[in-house]
């Protein structure tokens, strides 16, 4: 059995606990409005050689070439399927394009008639993605690679993105 002093104490340890963990909450939401999650773009994006960036060495990337890195520890896990032709490779392009920029968050930085290329930004933390396009004219598809720009994990949240553009893609 307890004193009542006890209970006591345990309540107000547990109202600070609750006090702390909200004004960590706070912080983070503050950080991310602040643009302190968005994180750098990436100066080696595009296509080189036949192939965009390689995937991400954490588990927060997608790509449709992961084979061309037969040595990359994440080869299967990033691995997505290209996205089909919708009428030529320009056309496809021009159709993803039209696409992105109704997507909530997405801003087009670079449209050229092969290569696509998005940021996508979380509306409550802005973290910020990166999306590219390439219409690849010696396989007949749109090669694609999605990638968060921080952490280690994006809870599939761009293996999902791709997968929305590819439906809606197939569905336009």
């Amino acid at each position: 059995m307890g004193c009542v002093g006890d209970d006591s104490a345990d309540m107000n340890i547990f109202k600070w606990l609750l006090i702390a963990v909200l004004a960590l909450i706070l912080l983070a939401v503050m950080a991310g409005q602040l643009g302190l999650l968005r994180g750098a773009q990436p100066g080696d994006l595009g296509v080189r050689d036949g192939k965009l960036k390689r995937p991400s060495l954490t588990p927060n990337s997608v790509s449709s070439q992961a084979d061309l890195w037969p040595d990359h520890p994440r080869r299967d896990a990033a691995r997505i399927a290209p996205l089909a032709l919708r009428g030529d490779g320009p056309a496809t392009i021009a159709r993803l394009k039209t696409l992105v920029e109704a997507m909530p968050g997405a801003v087009v930085v670079e449209s050229r008639a092969d290569y696509l290329y998005a940021q996508f930004t979380t509306r409550l933390m802005k973290y910020t993605d990166d999306v590219e396009f390439w219409f690849d004219p010696a396989a007949g598809v749109v090669q694609v690679r999605s990638a968060s720009r921080v952490g280690r994990k994006d809870f599939d949240v761009n293996r999902q993105r791709v997968e929305l553009v590819r439906a809606r893609l197939q569905a336009s």
